[in-house]
């Protein structure tokens, strides 16, 4: 779970995600990505798709990939996914 760890609307706002938490959203992303691949859709654009808008019928319902990525909060998946670019490609 996210934690604000600054209330000042003035500073920079500082949030801390537990190491559980981490692996839950990657193994969540894993498995939404695996089954939109094997149902032939673009993995990509899905969850981009859901990641903008919230609506969960961007991701197929095969393996039970929209009920998986419905119980991260869409906020921890953008923090996932950048950490992995960052660790990727920046350091």
């Amino acid at each position: 779970m996210l934690r604000n760890q600054n209330n000042n609307n003035n500073n920079t706002q500082f949030f801390n995600v537990s190491n559980d938490q981490d692996m839950i959203v990657r193994k969540t992303i894993d498995d939404v990505y695996q089954a939109l691949t094997e149902k032939g859709y673009n993995p990509v654009s899905q969850i981009v798709g859901y990641i903008m808008s919230g609506d969960p019928t961007y991701i197929t319902s095969h393996n039970g990939a929209r009920s998986l990525i419905m119980k991260v909060e869409r906020d921890e998946i953008i923090e996932e996914l950048m950490k992995d670019y960052i660790e990727t490609n920046l350091k």
